[in-house]
């Protein structure tokens, strides 16, 4: 059963004073992302009326602030990439693979964001690219969307980066497609030595070209002995990569991106209540298996922001990624030969310049289309509307 109650509604509330107890700890973009939930949907970002063409129902409609790390603004962005990504489907099983970040690396990562995401997407990506083209296992040219997540379910740091990949490739030839075994893609074994070895040889060049910073308790480790030590445990640990079966049919991909392509630290369909206590929401315990996985928790109120905003990406960074078949440079080309050896039907015709889809909820009342007949500014509220009689008669043919 949904709740009403939304992560701008906390915001809204406890932001002032979290932000009076943090200054100058916050960064700007950070206190940017807590005004933009907070003032998404509300006067404070202007609207539109919309009047339904046949019963005359009047309903006023805010602005959205369009954040990426807004809970409310993810699903029509969401609907409106998929939109461009259906078209890139091919009629194959489809795997889903996780490569994450073990936690002294995590460390580093959380004080050096930027650099260590990009980091973690080129050596997973790679990591993939390699070890398919390697004829020993798949001996193919793959494509790869990945995701950044750096969140686990209960808003702790976790990077890592899901990807979606085709099963199967183009031989190296150009000239047949190559399947991957039905359930079977990659041994995630190999993958995870290669990830390894490729990722902390580049972390480690840069620390010796002085782009990774440190502060607080992680100060030591500009250090480089310290930084080696602290490394030094996951050299010899296996790297987590694990591999999921393939989806059923592309409707399945769809599914899966729907939810993870624009998904942010917490949704607000997750919370049950804010109160004294704190926030109460559902998560997740992967260590637990069944019913007993899913699982409720409160935080305080300011814990709960504090996890929120870990999860802001820097900003301007690409949190969505093609590789491969699918990078933007070779997309088309790659996608139409994949078609042709598959014998599939090409991609789809271009639908041309027509109007886009009123994306607009019907009339509550009637059902009926609603037409825009007012918009006003930021911080200005609508004109009040006139009597329902003069309403229906101005509506009128």
């Amino acid at each position: 059963m949904g709740s009403s109650l939304e992560v701008a509604d906390i915001f809204r509330s406890a932001g002032p004073r979290y932000r009076a107890d943090h200054a100058g700890h916050l960064s700007l973009h950070q206190l940017k992302v807590m005004s933009a939930i907070e003032t998404c949907r509300t006067a404070a970002l202007g609207g539109h009326v919309e009047a339904c063409d046949d019963c005359g129902h009047w309903r006023i409609s805010y602005n959205s602030c369009r954040n990426r790390h807004c809970p409310r603004c993810q699903g029509a962005a969401a609907r409106t990439w998929l939109a461009a990504r259906e078209a890139d489907l091919l009629p194959v099983g489809y795997f889903h693979v996780v490569f994450t970040l073990p936690g002294e690396v995590a460390d580093i990562a959380f004080y050096n964001k930027a650099i260590v995401y990009d980091l973690l997407f080129r050596a997973a990506s790679e990591t993939m690219l390699t070890i398919a083209a390697d004829p020993r296992h798949l001996g193919a040219r793959i494509g790869i969307t990945a995701v950044l997540h750096s969140w686990g379910s209960a808003m702790t740091y976790h990077p890592h980066v899901h990807m979606i990949v085709p099963g199967g490739g183009i031989a190296l030839d150009g000239t047949r497609w190559i399947s991957s075994r039905p359930a079977f893609l990659l041994p995630v074994r190999v993958l995870g030595k290669l990830f390894r070895r490729l990722f902390l040889s580049r972390l480690l060049a840069l620390y010796d070209a002085g782009k990774l910073c440190f502060f607080g308790s992680m100060a030591h480790l500009s250090n480089r002995g310290a930084f080696l030590r602290h490394l030094a445990p996951v050299r010899k640990k296996a790297w987590v990569v694990y591999a999921k079966p393939p989806f059923v049919g592309p409707e399945a991909v769809l599914a899966y991106l729907a939810r993870y392509t624009h998904r942010v630290a917490i949704s607000n369909r997750r919370l049950i209540t804010f109160d004294e206590a704190g926030v109460t929401f559902r998560f997740k315990d992967y260590r637990r298996d069944g019913p007993r996985r899913q699982r409720v928790m409160t935080l305080s109120v300011d814990e709960f922001i504090r996890r929120f905003l870990l999860h802001v990406l820097p900003r301007g960074f690409h949190r969505i990624r093609h590789y491969g078949l699918l990078s933007s440079a070779a997309r088309k080309q790659s996608l139409e030969l994949a078609r042709r050896l598959l014998d599939a039907p090409l991609s789809l015709e271009d639908p041309g310049p027509d109007a886009p889809v009123d994306t607009r909820p019907p009339c509550p009342c009637c059902g009926w289309h609603m037409t825009i007949i007012e918009t006003f500014a930021r911080s200005c509220q609508p004109r009040a509307p006139p009597q329902p009689s003069a309403q229906i008669r101005e509506l009128a043919p």
